[in-house]
């Protein structure tokens, strides 16, 4: 039996994904979360096999909480269930260590394909996904600078993209703020912007914000 998480902040939407798992005999829900430190509140108490994850939480982004469930839960896999599409972040996630990347709007036989494929421990990448990947393989694109951050960049990129200041970010990373600093300043430079306001406008450009 596979015991699965969902994390998500609408609850109409959890209950689309639970729907969708009833009728799996070898399917179990271990639990639901509607933010990204319940989930992981939850994984300290709830056996889990594959987590069902949003990338646009409230508190901790879907990038926190990935980022998170790799340092502490080895074992756990998880699935990103994104309303963004593959473009915009899933070679990013997948490079961070998601196990799948799976837009919301996905057919039930898809989601129930790509939950059985990360919990046998392989990578799920949807039809779109696989193109992009063949594309950069066969250098017939050039991938924009955010797809090389790491997990750490990528994740203190999007809180300074949605003006979290640098002291913030390190309370809530619980890094110093000369580690951010740093961070930002690398930031700046792989990205080839010189401001906050440019991070913020390069992350609206390419639609990465999740709001």
């Amino acid at each position: 039996m596979l015991r699965i998480a969902i994390v998500d902040d609408h609850q109409i939407v959890r209950a689309g994904f639970r729907e969708m798992l009833a009728d799996e005999l070898d399917l179990e829900l271990a639990f639901e979360a509607a933010s990204g430190e319940d989930a992981l509140d939850a994984l300290r108490e709830t056996a889990c096999d594959v987590v069902l994850l949003d990338l646009a939480l409230p508190g901790q982004s879907g990038v926190d909480v990935l980022r998170a469930i790799r340092r502490r839960f080895e074992g756990v896999r998880v699935l990103v269930l994104s309303g963004f599409p593959e473009e915009r972040y899933a070679m990013a996630m997948i490079r961070n260590g998601a196990d799948g990347y799976l837009c919301k709007d996905c057919e039930r036989e898809e989601l129930i394909r790509a939950i059985r494929t990360v919990a046998d421990g392989r990578r799920y990448v949807s039809a779109r996904t696989a193109e992009l990947l063949a594309e950069e393989l066969a250098g017939g694109g050039t991938a924009p600078p955010h797809e090389s951050l790491s997990d750490r960049e990528l994740q203190v990129f999007l809180r300074l993209a949605r003006g979290e200041s640098v002291t913030d970010i390190a309370d809530s990373l619980a890094l110093s703020v000369k580690t951010v600093s740093t961070y930002r300043s690398r930031l700046l430079e792989k990205l080839e912007v010189a401001s906050n306001a440019e991070l913020a406008a390069y992350a609206i450009r390419h639609g990465l914000l999740v709001e």
